[in-house]
């Protein structure tokens, strides 16, 4: 089994949870900020539907939290244990750093979500 053939490389590459070669957004670059949320209602390979139901991505905030609180533990480890600095260098850290990723959590959130529920078929 190849990486291509994946959930991570799904989820990573923002590709079709189902056959792992379609788009899942319309643009590849999260800081087009125009696009960032643009999704495609199928894949243009497969014709999954992307568009569940209504509310469907709600349960993607539960993944963006997930992602969240382990960016800021990983982040408050790394400048106690190798920077030592107080708290507030950190809050202000780890404040920026969410602004700026803020496209790519939540890219990353709605791929976890789907790949959750869709199961890969080979084509």
């Amino acid at each position: 089994m190849s990486v291509k053939n994946t959930r991570l490389y799904s989820i990573l590459a923002n590709k079709c949870p189902k056959c792992y070669e379609g788009n899942f957004f319309m643009d590849s670059n999260p800081y087009k900020l125009k696009k960032f949320d643009k999704m495609n209602s199928r894949c243009p390979v497969c014709n999954e539907d992307f568009e569940r139901e209504t509310g469907f991505y709600y349960g993607a905030m539960y993944a963006s939290y997930g992602l969240t609180v382990g960016f800021g533990i990983a982040l408050f480890l790394v400048m106690v244990t190798i920077f030592n600095v107080d708290v507030l260098p950190y809050l202000i850290t780890f404040a920026i750093s969410q602004v700026l990723l803020m496209p790519i959590i939540y890219r990353l959130s709605r791929l976890i979500w789907i790949n959750i529920f869709t199961s890969y078929k080979k084509s």
